[in-house]
């Protein structure tokens, strides 16, 4: 299954490009609107890129009147990602998607590194939300958590019905010239190539730590770094940083992957899922 990262692509702008994906991921919503960081929200880098939008977005309200209706209009699967600067506002929000039938899964962003994060844990985050929705809910994780495999495993005691690995991670660009931060807010989260093998690590120890479904993500460009990632645990794969230079990604990336199982004698992703680690951990109930 291949989703957007969440923040990666705007479907409303590119309707073609989010039908193409298997599940679309929106936009981090919070309880209020904001309007984000002040520019430059946005760098390139060698091997990646740095961002900083600081979850703008038109609050709770504004997703469910407005942009909701017109994403299900897409046909295609529709997760909800939410975040927030306590645990009621995981809570309210996970209750507010709770009856909306466009949304088959809510994603807790538990680790965004533009803004304040909140004071409670992400295990006390998602048994927040846990009540508050029947639908599935998927924790995304910082690969700089002290220690991920434990985070994870308290996650999935909360409540959490899968990983989302990995989140942007903090990182600096310097102007040539006046070697000051090229970024409004200073710094912004890391994504691209360079990500690839600390988003693996995260996915690997997290999936013997647990054997929780995983979206994978962090770096993937190419059928063969999908494959990577479904190597080491995932179960499904996201798209992120190059979706801003090939639009046409989800569905090459697919092709590829189909090759790279296929030379393999792999009938399907499924039967990659894992295969880093020899012997498969037993799926969770």
């Amino acid at each position: 299954m291949i989703l957007n990262a969440s923040g990666c692509l705007d479907a409303l702008e590119a309707p073609e490009v989010a039908r193409a994906l298997d599940v679309f991921v929106t936009k981090t919503v919070t309880p209020q609107p904001r309007e984000g960081n002040r520019p430059v929200r946005i760098a390139e880098t060698e091997a990646g890129m740095l961002n900083s939008i600081g979850l703008e977005n038109p609050g709770i309200d504004g997703l469910l009147d407005d942009k909701l209706p017109r994403l299900a209009e897409l046909g295609v699967p529709l997760w909800v990602s939410v975040g927030g600067f306590a645990a009621n506002d995981y809570a309210q929000l996970c209750a507010a998607l709770d009856d909306r039938r466009e949304v088959t899964a809510i994603e807790l962003n538990l680790s965004c590194p533009n803004v304040e994060e909140a004071p409670e844990s992400a295990a006390e985050l998602v048994a927040a939300a846990r009540p508050q929705t029947g639908k599935p809910l998927f924790a995304k994780l910082s690969p700089a958590a002290t220690d991920l495999p434990a985070t994870a495993r308290a996650v999935q005691n909360a409540g959490a019905d899968g990983l989302s690995l990995v989140n942007t991670i903090r990182g600096l660009a310097l102007d040539d010239k006046t070697l000051l931060p090229r970024l409004g807010h200073e710094l912004g989260g890391y994504s691209g190539p360079a990500l690839k093998p600390i988003a693996l690590a995260a996915v690997y120890q997290c999936y013997r730590a647990t054997g929780l479904p995983i979206v994978g993500m962090g770096g993937i460009a190419t059928g063969r770094d999908a494959l990577d990632f479904l190597a080491a645990g995932a179960s499904s794969i996201a798209l992120g940083t190059v979706l801003f230079a090939d639009p046409e990604a989800p569905g090459r990336v697919r092709r590829e992957l189909a090759d790279e199982l296929a030379a393999r004698g792999l009938s399907g992703a499924e039967d990659a899922t894992g295969l880093a680690h020899g012997v498969r951990p037993a799926p969770v109930a």
